[in-house]
């Protein structure tokens, strides 16, 4: 349940959030590159991620999520975002977005990243380097004085340029003391448009990148979402703090 009210963090909170967010980078940039590859299945990963936060005296976030039991959301190909870890197996080619939230001392860091599996199609290539970027381009806009609409519009623009689309069903949000705050991290729309981003925020930006039409339906699980024309999708996440000085990425070692 996401509250309507915008949370400024201190610098204590912010502290905290940081902690947190160490963790969910070191899982997704150190512990797992190694272990993503062709002939693994999800549910893998998804044990792997439990196991580190047992051992790091953290707990997986979204398993405070109401009827959702796993520790991370695992994207394979054309499904977006919300996909269940299970027996799907990793292939040569595939790509897949590891979604992983960590609670520690009661704060929470958010991040996803894209792994490509082996020999990947040289158009996906060119997706998931466009939406690495659009989410640098992001944060380097998430500052005092520019607002919500600067970030959507970067990535959009960027992303359109490249002949992909942005997902407008899902968006980034608040994060921090809560999984999911106010406000809404559009991907889209337009410059000094939307809420002014001031110093104390703490948001998860999250570009989803189509192929194809940016429009997406949910499976019959209930939770993943796949692409409506079946073409693959792409997405970047890092929990950011606006502060004085710019943007301070709190998912990155």
């Amino acid at each position: 349940m996401k509250s309507n009210k915008i949370i400024i963090k201190t610098s204590e909170q912010i502290d905290g959030i940081r902690a947190a967010s160490q963790l969910v980078a070191t899982f997704l940039d150190k512990v797992l590159p190694p272990f993503v590859k062709a002939g693994i299945k999800t549910i893998d990963i998804d044990n792997l991620a439990t196991e580190f936060c047992a051992s790091n005296n953290c707990s997986p976030s979204f398993k405070d999520v109401t009827g959702y039991f796993h520790s991370t959301c695992t994207a394979v190909n054309n499904e977006v975002v919300h996909a269940i870890p299970g027996n799907r197996v990793l292939l040569d080619g595939d790509i897949i977005k590891v979604d992983f939230g960590v609670t520690k001392n009661g704060y929470i860091g958010d991040a996803t990243r894209t792994f490509m599996i082996g020999d990947v199609n040289p158009k996906v290539k060119k997706l998931v380097e466009a939406t690495k970027y659009a989410l640098e381009l992001a944060c380097e806009v998430a500052k005092p004085g520019n607002r919500i609409g600067d970030i959507g519009f970067v990535i959009q623009k960027h992303v359109e340029k490249q002949g992909f689309s942005v997902v407008r069903e899902y968006v980034g949000h608040g994060v921090g003391i809560e999984l999911h705050e106010a406000p809404s991290v559009p991907h889209y729309g337009n410059r000094r448009t939307g809420i002014e981003l001031v110093p104390g925020m703490v948001i998860a930006i999250e570009p989803m990148i189509n192929m194809g039409t940016w429009k997406t339906k949910v499976l019959d699980d209930g939770w993943t979402v796949v692409t409506m024309d079946g073409k693959w999708s792409c997405q970047f996440e890092d929990t950011v703090a606006i502060t004085e000085n710019g943007s301070d990425i709190l998912t990155r070692i």
